[in-house]
C-alpha cells in the first residue's frame, strides 16, 4: 500500500460542519468545533464552503520554526505530528502555518493539529458528500487527471468540437 493524503473537494462540501464536531469529539471528547483540526470557510453570499486542514507539507513551516523540535514528520503515515511533552507552547507553529492549519487551545495551554486519526480520518468516515477524503496519493493524479479531461471534453462539446 502506498503513502495515502486527506483531499477536500469544496464542490461537495455543503457546509454542514459535521467533520469539525466528529473531529473535536475524536481528539477532544465534547462537540466543540474550535477545537477541530479541520475546518469549513464558508462564503456563504457565494454557497461556497471549503474544508480547511493540515496540508501534511513535505518542508512544513511549522517543523522548521519549533524551537523545541516537538514537531516531526511521521513517515509511516506521512504526516506532520506533535509531540505535546516537548511542546512549550510558544505558539510559533501556529504564526508560521500559510494554511491556518495549527490550532491553540487556551485551556490546556497546547497548540494542535490533524494526526490524520492514525490513518483513520474521522472527517472522511462521516462525510456522506465525500467533500473529504482519504486516498492513495498515486490515485489522487488519477482523478485529477480524469477530471481535467472531463473538462477539456466538456468545452469540445460546448464549442461544437466533440
Amino acid at each position: 500500500m502506498g503513502k495515502k493524503i486527506l483531499i477536500t473537494d469544496p464542490e461537495r462540501c455543503t457546509g454542514c460542519r459535521l467533520c469539525e464536531i466528529v473531529c473535536s469529539v475524536k481528539h477532544d471528547g465534547v462537540s466543540n468545533p474550535a477545537l477541530a483540526r479541520i475546518h469549513v470557510v464558508k462564503w456563504d453570499n457565494e454557497g461556497f464552503y471549503l474544508p480547511m486542514r493540515c496540508q501534511q507539507c513535505r518542508e512544513a513551516p511549522c517543523l522548521a520554526v519549533c524551537p523545541k523540535g516537538a514537531i516531526r514528520r511521521d513517515e509511516a503515515l506521512d504526516c506532520v505530528r506533535i509531540d505535546d511533552e516537548r511542546c512549550i507552547g510558544c505558539k510559533l507553529c501556529v504564526q508560521a502555518c500559510p494554511f491556518g492549519a495549527m490550532g491553540w487551545d487556551a485551556e490546556r495551554g497546547r497548540v494542535f493539529k490533524c494526526d490524520l486519526c492514525e490513518g483513520d480520518p474521522q472527517c472522511v468516515r462521516f462525510c456522506d458528500m465525500k467533500a473529504v477524503d482519504y486516498v492513495e496519493a498515486d490515485r489522487l493524479s488519477c482523478v485529477r487527471m480524469r477530471q481535467a479531461g472531463e473538462q477539456y471534453s466538456a468545452l469540445m462539446r460546448r464549442y461544437g468540437r466533440g
